[in-house]
C-alpha cells in the first residue's frame, strides 16, 4: 500500500499540532509526513509543480495528485474515521469560500499559535511516519 504524504510547515506550532492530531487518529497507518522546509518536502513540491517558497499551506499527495489548502485538509479528515470524517461534508462548499477561511488561519497562524525556531523532531514512536 502506498501512503499518502502530508507536507506541512515544520516550524508552525499549529501545523505541528495538526500533524500530531492526524498521527493519533491514523488508525490504518495511511499517512506519512515531511516538513515543507525539508529536502524531501522541497523535492516533492517541485515534482508536483508547486511553489517551494510557499509555506502558507499544507499539501496532501495521494495517488499521484497534489491537493492544497482546504481541499487537502478535508481529504485528510475524510480518512481519519468518525467523528473527524464528518468534516468532509464541507467539501460541498465552493473552494473559494473554504480557502478564504483556510487563508485567514494560515495568514495568522504564527501570531495566534506561535512558531518554533526549528522543525519538529519526532520521537521514536512516530519517527517511522516521517520521510527523509
Amino acid at each position: 500500500m502506498e501512503h499518502a504524504i502530508i507536507l506541512f510547515d515544520g516550524v508552525c506550532n499549529f501545523c505541528n499540532a495538526s500533524v500530531n492530531f492526524v498521527i493519533r487518529r491514523d488508525q490504518h497507518d495511511r499517512f506519512r509526513f515531511a516538513p515543507l522546509q525539508s529536502a524531501v518536502g522541497q523535492a516533492l513540491q517541485e515534482q508536483y509543480q508547486l511553489d517551494p517558497n510557499t509555506l502558507s499551506t499544507f499539501i496532501l499527495i495521494n495517488n499521484g495528485k497534489a491537493y492544497t489548502k482546504s481541499t487537502a485538509a478535508l481529504k485528510v479528515a475524510r480518512r481519519l474515521g468518525f467523528p473527524v470524517n464528518l468534516g468532509y461534508a464541507f467539501i460541498i462548499l465552493p473552494p473559494f469560500l473554504r480557502d478564504a477561511v483556510y487563508g485567514l488561519v494560515a495568514k495568522n497562524r504564527y501570531k495566534w499559535f506561535g512558531k518554533k525556531e526549528t522543525c519538529m523532531v519526532p520521537d521514536e514512536r512516530v519517527r517511522r511516519k516521517f520521510i527523509q
